[in-house]
């Protein structure tokens, strides 16, 4: 830990944001190539199953920063049979989840067009398309304990070749399967399927080194019941802070829609604008995992601030970068997402909240990583719980004043009081590596 040097960060975090822009990029071919059957029920299909099981797989999303922060500290502190241990449980909460989602498919289904109906023929080939992707269930989730596993040992190139690689097998087989063999929405669904297992294989495949040597070890350990006990109250932290998060942004799409559907589309467009800065700067705070888990391992105090100051500073450099990029192209990215004027105008009126809003959340951005990598996620919990009940104020105080400016004003504040009152947990941080 004593080489923490801006070049190694840069390594952890530019892989990270390379392998972010890869992931709007499958959606588009999904779309685009059951486009080319020139009907519109396969593209609404296919757009409804993507997102009823990316919905059901994104509970599991804590998987990936529980056993990154884990992960890390293992590596940190010398530990490599426990290292490898916390691969395999991660990997048996994956095999679990998938077969309970795969036993229970057809409860899930159903309750999946209760709640989001559509058209006889939409639902039947969207029906068709889930049947065949359900079975992908436990190498999707695996493969957010393999991406956490790799992202903590700071091998964030290995994960830049899993996604291409899933990615590309799946793009690869779009093509095929439904331009070549014409097998339709069955076609895109066995393609993922067949990307999803295919990327899982090849991420143990990535991790061989670092596990072999002390599988045995590594497999003794795998039902270690402190180990366990760990897992499960880090993990369920993570869950619990991610479903409030998720309400949160939930709420501001509801409000929203209460001001007609041009602000609605306005405020959808510019919510893409937080997703870019998200995926921008999700390569600090993955790093900020790597190297503060690392740091906390090894008891290195000195470590984990120098860590976690190295990180924020980038992350507050590139959050300047991203707002000056939108000051500057905002209403040409606008222009790009929509072609009607009111959507337009409206966007352009509400533009300076997206603006100021990577300088505003860069530090809960960046502080999300810290906690991970120290596994304080009881204080992640605790921290989110508070800024999601001053979020609720804000949204009483502010929206019947100024609208749609009170209701962005209100998500600025969510993010700032996420910042503050983990800044004021931080000193646990240090506290924890000795």
């Amino acid at each position: 830990m004593t080489d923490l040097t801006h070049s190694r960060l840069l390594r952890i975090a530019v892989p990270i944001v390379i392998s972010n822009a890869t992931v709007p990029l499958l959606g588009a071919v999904d779309t685009g190539v059951v486009g080319q059957l020139g009907e519109a029920a396969p593209i609404g299909a296919v757009g409804i199953g993507a997102v009823v099981l990316a919905t059901v797989y994104w509970v599991f999303g804590f998987l990936r920063m529980g056993t990154s922060g884990l992960a890390a500290q293992a590596h940190g502190a010398g530990d490599m049979a426990e290292r490898g241990a916390i691969l395999l449980r991660a990997l048996g909460v994956a095999l679990v989840a998938g077969a309970v989602f795969i036993a229970g498919q057809g409860v899930l289904f159903a309750a999946a067009f209760r709640i989001a109906p559509a058209g006889a023929e939409v639902e039947a080939l969207a029906r068709e398309y889930l049947a065949i992707r359900i079975w992908g269930a436990p190498a999707t989730i695996g493969a957010y304990a393999v991406t956490g596993w790799l992202i903590g040992l700071e091998r964030t190139r290995a994960v830049l070749a899993l996604q291409l690689w899933i990615n590309g097998v799946n793009i690869a087989l779009d093509l095929w399967f439904v331009l070549g063999l014409g097998w339709g929405v069955a076609g895109v669904a066995g393609a993922t399927l067949i990307a999803e297992w295919s990327g899982l294989f090849f991420g143990l495949w990535l991790c061989r080194g670092a596990v072999m040597p002390w599988l045995a070890a590594s497999w003794g350990r795998m039902r270690d019941a402190a180990a366990l006990r760990v897992m499960v109250a880090v993990n369920g932290d993570i869950m619990v802070r991610s479903v409030l998060l998720q309400l949160s942004f939930t709420a501001f799409v509801f409000i929203g829609a209460r001001f007609g559907d041009g602000t609605l589309a306005a405020n959808q467009v510019l919510m893409q604008f937080l997703s870019i800065t998200a995926y921008a700067l999700d390569g600090f705070a993955f790093a900020a995992e790597s190297l503060v888990g690392q740091a906390v391992g090894a008891r290195a105090r000195g470590a984990v601030r120098q860590a976690a100051r190295l990180c924020m500073g980038w992350g507050f450099g590139g959050a300047v970068a991203m707002a000056a990029a939108f000051a500057v192209a905002g209403p040409w990215i606008i222009d790009l997402m929509t072609t009607a004027p009111g959507v337009r105008a409206e966007a352009r009126l509400f533009l300076p909240w997206v603006i100021v809003a990577p300088v505003v959340g860069v530090a809960a951005w960046i502080y999300d990583g810290v906690f991970i990598g120290a596994t304080l996620t009881g204080a992640m919990r605790r921290a989110m719980t508070v800024s999601v009940a001053v979020y609720a104020v804000a949204l009483v105080a502010l929206v019947p004043a100024f609208g749609n400016h009170g209701l962005w004003a209100a998500l600025m504040v969510l993010n700032a009081v996420r910042g503050v009152t983990m800044a004021r947990a931080y000193p646990a941080v240090e506290a924890k590596a000795g």
